[in-house]
């Protein structure tokens, strides 16, 4: 009960009219400025490129721009899983576009990207759940931008091992899979997904030598303070190197409700006890997501 009453205090008061939550002051966003954007901005609408920043409207990309990182999304924008909290379509996906690693590659080197981040939507519909592009992928971007230091964030390839493995040979300087949320609301938020399998993910790529490994929760959701430390614990327990923690966003009325804004000192709490479990990099607050201050978890 104690443990309620705290976490209860520490965000705003629960939805319980089944309204919308108002947004609170501290998720305003300053629009973006300064050179380095707006450069990088009209290389991205003069060749049509697509970077998830943009298609989704990140509140950071000005920020992350500035600071010469940026996040692609590859396998098209069709997903096999319908995760509660996600605003990616979910249904048939197209086929598999093999001119896409040099596509991408190309746009990181129009653009001048030091940092990418490389992710893309669930492809269960493909026997190697889409590795062999991922692989490819970072193949292209090592030929054509030697110098630009790579994140990958992956799916959880249902576990297969064999496709992971395609990940850990390619080497990236990060490796990333996110949990998403609690154990307990996982079968609602995740859906298809499973918490342990998360965890196995991120095991066995610190076992088989990646270096830093990362992953990430949405606040919100209905999550009690306790739940998000034990989530950190589990995640520390695996050796994941780097935590994101932040809110999550209703992407549409279809998708699951925001039940709680969490304060920015309760984000501090959580930034503060991450560091005290030996996480080397634990980026906590409202407006952060997957990719916030990527380029600086390499280091």
């Amino acid at each position: 009960m104690e443990t309620v009453l705290e976490n209860t205090l520490a965000v705003t008061t629960l939805n319980k009219t089944e309204q919308p939550l108002a947004k609170p002051k501290w998720l305003k966003v300053k629009l973006p400025i300064g050179q380095k954007y707006t450069e990088l901005r009209s290389l991205v609408d003069k060749y049509s490129l697509n970077t998830i920043c943009t298609s989704g409207s990140c509140p950071n990309m000005g920020e992350c721009w500035g600071e010469g990182t940026a996040t692609f999304m590859i396998l098209g924008n069709i997903c096999t899983r319908s995760c509660g909290f996600c605003g990616v379509k979910t249904g048939r996906p197209e086929t598999v576009d093999w001119d896409e690693p040099e596509k991408v590659a190309r746009s990181i080197k129009i653009m001048k990207i030091k940092h990418a981040v490389i992710t893309s939507v669930d492809r269960d519909d493909l026997k190697d759940g889409g590795s062999i592009i991922w692989i490819e992928t970072v193949k292209a971007i090592r030929r054509m931008n030697p110098t630009t230091t790579l994140e990958t964030l992956i799916p959880d390839f249902q576990g297969n091992e064999r496709n992971i493995d395609r990940i850990v040979e390619a080497n990236p300087e990060v490796v990333s899979h996110n949990v998403e949320t609690v154990r307990r609301l996982t079968r609602e938020v995740r859906i298809q997904a499973k918490y342990d399998k998360s965890l196995e993910v991120l095991r066995y790529l610190k076992e088989k030598g990646i270096n830093r490994t990362k992953s990430g929760i949405m606040l919100g959701l209905g999550e009690l303070e306790e739940e998000v430390y034990q989530t950190m614990r589990d995640l520390r327990a695996v050796n994941v190197d780097i935590v994101t923690i932040g809110q999550y966003l209703q992407p549409s009325k279809k998708h699951l409700p925001v039940k709680e804004f969490i304060t920015p000192e309760q984000f501090e709490k959580y930034e503060k006890y991450g560091l005290e479990l030996g996480f080397r990099h634990v980026e906590s607050g409202p407006l952060v997501r997957s990719s916030y201050k990527a380029q600086k978890h390499i280091l």
